[in-house]
């Protein structure tokens, strides 16, 4: 110790000046926004039950946690649901960053510099929401302490964050600031990657080689940055072709028109997902389209085709209650209580089933996976904790999950493993999502560029025309 302190003397006599200022910058790293200038962002308990690590993302402004938030996510703690999970975490965590503070102080959220959040105990302000609505409830209560925050910090802007419209809407009409929790959704639904294109006038030569060689060099296409497993339709005139890009080979490889257990694709768009789910090198792959176009049953038959390269397959979804009711209320066992809502997916797989006899190895195949767990249908609730190896793991109805949850599931893949999620972001049954906040817009969104990840937009219903007819008038 005594050295250093005589090197450090040495080193301020030489050069005192640029020595004391590299000392000084580098404990004050970043610039403290003056209070006034900070915004005081309100979280309702819909935006920690969908992030319960919202309260860091909010910059170097201030945040505050309603007291009623907190009565609520008591209610939430018991459980094996994501949003048990997300209420036991955002306890925790208040609780270990307040650490020797009291709850009534502004306590630093990630350093001192970079924001800080309180527990509000006030649910009483001069303009009664309670009184206003006609009704007490938890959902007043919190607009009552962000009025009663706007009345104490009149030099500030209070803004009040929920995923809950219509608390938005009630929020706007007595004249508070209210947003979305922006965090994780995607700007221009419009522009999200739809995995495939299609172009026209294509030198005939390239569909030639294509035809003969199975593949070509993709500079004799285009020499413009293409999306690693981007699928093509190439044309010219009568003449075309279905291709996929290979970034790491930098070439364009044909692809074919391939049954998988009995399922032949009906169109390009299946073509190229049966694909990429046959692609070994693919370890993720994402179906998104409108009921009927086939993305659970292409899944089902590609994960039956690849049988001998898992261990297991597994297919699940996510559990949306009626009226928000847990399955605990359900009579039975586990399975008993699960088994209603993944009806779906047996439905898929009895339509494979149905394209044997009963006679036929592959009927008897199928049986007998199911029989001894080779093949398993489950809950995505029982994935927590898990190490998921050597698995094809087909995830159906992915726009009801959140980008935490599909975090979640995704980092379960073990050694080995193959995911598959499937959905219509357009129909979604949970009240905090929507066509922008969904996890499976949000993966689309963030693996596209990947080398290892697949995706393709299913457009055209091949379910029925009655089917077709319904997705085109009502």
């Amino acid at each position: 110790m005594l050295v250093f302190f005589l090197e450090l003397k040495i080193l301020l006599s030489k050069n005192p000046l640029n020595l004391k200022k590299k000392i000084i910058c580098s404990n004050t790293s970043k610039k403290t926004i003056p209070e006034h200038e900070r915004k005081i962002f309100v979280l309702d308990t819909s935006v920690i039950l969908y992030d319960h690590t919202a309260i860091k993302n909010f910059k170097d402004n201030d945040v505050v946690i309603p007291i009623t938030v907190l009565e609520e996510l008591d209610n939430f703690k018991k459980g094996n649901d994501t949003k048990n999970f997300a209420a036991r975490e955002f306890v925790r965590y208040v609780d270990k960053q307040s650490g020797s503070h009291t709850l009534q102080e502004w306590i630093p959220i990630n350093g001192r510099a970079v924001g800080r959040f309180r527990i509000e105990m006030h649910t009483d302000a001069k303009l009664n929401a309670e009184k206003i609505f006609d009704e007490k409830k938890a959902d007043h209560k919190i607009l009552n302490t962000t009025i009663y925050l706007q009345e104490k910090y009149t030099h500030r802007k209070v803004i009040l964050v929920t995923k809950d419209i219509n608390l938005r809407i009630k929020a706007k009409s007595l004249n508070i600031l209210a947003e979305d929790y922006e965090t994780g959704k995607i700007k221009q639904l419009d522009e999200l990657y739809t995995g495939k294109s299609e172009l026209n006038k294509v030198k005939i030569s390239i569909i030639q080689q294509l035809y003969q060689h199975g593949e070509c060099d993709i500079k004799l296409l285009t020499k413009q940055k293409l999306i690693p497993n981007q699928y093509f339709i190439l044309k010219n005139n009568n003449q075309s072709v279905l291709a996929r890009y290979d970034a790491e080979n930098q070439k364009l490889i044909r692809v074919h028109k391939r049954p998988a257990f009995g399922i032949v694709p009906k169109n390009a768009e299946q073509t190229f997902a049966l694909d990429a789910l046959l692609n070994d090198d693919i370890k993720l792959v994402t179906l998104q389209g409108v009921a009927g176009t086939g993305k659970t049953l292409l899944s089902m038959a590609g994960a039956l085709e690849k049988r001998r390269n898992y261990q297991q397959i597994y297919l699940a979804r996510p559990i949306v209650p009626l009226s928000n009711k847990d399955i605990g209320y359900l009579p039975g066992d586990v399975h008993q209580k699960i088994n209603p809502y993944m009806e779906p997916l047996w439905d898929n797989l009895k339509y494979i089933k149905s394209l044997y006899s009963e006679k036929d190895k592959e009927f008897k195949q199928i049986n007998e996976m199911i029989e001894n767990e080779k093949l398993l249908v489950s809950a995505l609730a029982y994935i927590r904790g898990r190490s998921l190896s050597n698995i094809y793991f087909i995830i159906d109805e992915a726009q009801n999950l959140t980008p935490h949850e599909i975090k979640t599931i995704i980092t379960r893949a073990g050694e080995g493993t193959k995911i598959i999620f499937t959905g219509d972001i357009h129909q979604i049954d949970t009240p905090y999502l929507d066509a922008q906040s969904n996890g499976l817009s949000y993966l689309i969104e963030k693996f596209k560029g990947q080398n290892i990840y697949a995706h393709i937009t299913l457009e055209k219903g091949e379910r029925s025309i009655l089917a077709n007819l319904a997705n085109e008038l009502l």
